[in-house]
């Protein structure tokens, strides 16, 4: 389940309880795994025609993805978790989202009932803005085409938002963000997310190795198909008593036991007990790979120097967007 949001942002997980607030508005409808920056098109278009025509605005999204349904032995890695997506959707503005589970059986739908039953019937859309390779219904006979000409039948409009591409003419995409994180180039995956790639995680007991070196960490668990690549980071975390700068590991600490992979993030103003917290860590900079090191002095040494690198970085960001600066709460 969705947690509980504050009554400016509505969360419904079934068409049964979509709140009537939301009816006859303007839909955004995707998937928005990540909520880039092309995703952010059709939310702006969204939000510019609700805005027009003082109708709400909100946000049809599917979960689990449905690479994942499909394929379940390759799962996709989530850029943004259903917590965090609906997050950034508040954030972007929208009055709501409508979160629908995904399964063979709501693929296997007909493209007219999806339009009849959910859009008209239940939704009553006034418009409906999607990106230009949305598809719906069985075999994906739901075609934006499809989409306008049902539109014009039923009498909701349809805006189909072309894609977006970066400076070199590539395409914004979840994969290209996604083969970002894995090859460590932060600042690519961050410029196509147009906000800093952020994950969240809930503090687990270690073994205090760091706390002996002068480096307390915080161990995070990461997700098992993380595609993150294995390295050193400048990272800014938010705990439950407000925004820390720090420097981070992720990895297998060769030097000591090669063990199980961790996200392990030092705060430099931090003195306070964090396990048991939930953190949101925000990325800033890659900074460099995964090493062994002779002895715990040698590994101290580059520890001092990665943090004054991270703390450097970290002095030096400016926001990528309007989005970035409100995510990462500069203006406090």
């Amino acid at each position: 389940m969705l947690p509980a949001d504050s009554t400016d942002f509505l969360i419904a997980e079934t068409l049964e309880t979509f709140p009537s607030s939301l009816k006859g508005g303007v839909v955004a409808i995707g998937n928005f795994d990540g909520v880039h920056r092309g995703h952010r098109a059709v939310l702006d278009a969204a939000l510019g025609l609700g805005h027009g025509t003082h109708h709400p605005v909100f946000a049809m999204t599917f979960e689990p993805h449905p690479r994942t349904v499909f394929n379940p032995s390759r799962p996709v890695f989530r850029l943004t978790p259903p917590v965090q997506k609906t997050d950034m959707l508040k954030a972007c503005g929208l009055d709501g989202a409508l979160v629908l589970p995904f399964n063979k059986d709501f693929a296997g739908m007909e493209a007219d009932a999806f339009v009849q039953d959910i859009l008209i019937g239940t939704l009553g859309i006034s418009h409906a803005v999607t990106g230009y390779d949305f598809h719906f219904g069985r075999a994906r006979q739901g075609t934006p085409d499809y989409l306008r000409a049902a539109g014009a039948s039923n009498g909701f409009g349809v805006t189909i938002v072309q894609r977006a591409e970066d400076e070199g003419a590539e395409v914004i995409s979840s994969t290209r963000i996604r083969d970002s994180l894995g090859a460590g180039d932060i600042a690519q995956a961050n410029a196509l997310l147009g906000y800093r790639w952020f994950f969240d995680a809930k503090v687990q007991h270690g073994d205090k190795r760091g706390r002996d070196l002068g480096y307390p960490t915080a161990n995070l668990p990461m997700a098992p198909d993380s595609p993150l690549l294995h390295g050193i980071y400048a990272v800014k975390v938010k705990t439950e008593d407000g925004w820390h700068d720090g420097v981070a590991s992720y990895g297998r600490r060769p030097t000591f036991d090669n063990g199980a992979v961790l996200f392990e993030v030092h705060l430099f103003d931090y003195s306070g007990d964090l396990y048991g917290q939930t953190l949101r860590v925000h990325l800033i900079s890659y900074l460099r790979g995964e090493a062994k090191f002779e002895s715990a002095e040698a590994l101290v040494a580059q520890m001092d120097l990665d943090s004054a690198e991270a703390k450097a970085a970290i002095a030096s960001i400016t926001p990528l967007s309007g989005l970035d600066l409100k995510l990462l709460e500069l203006d406090r």
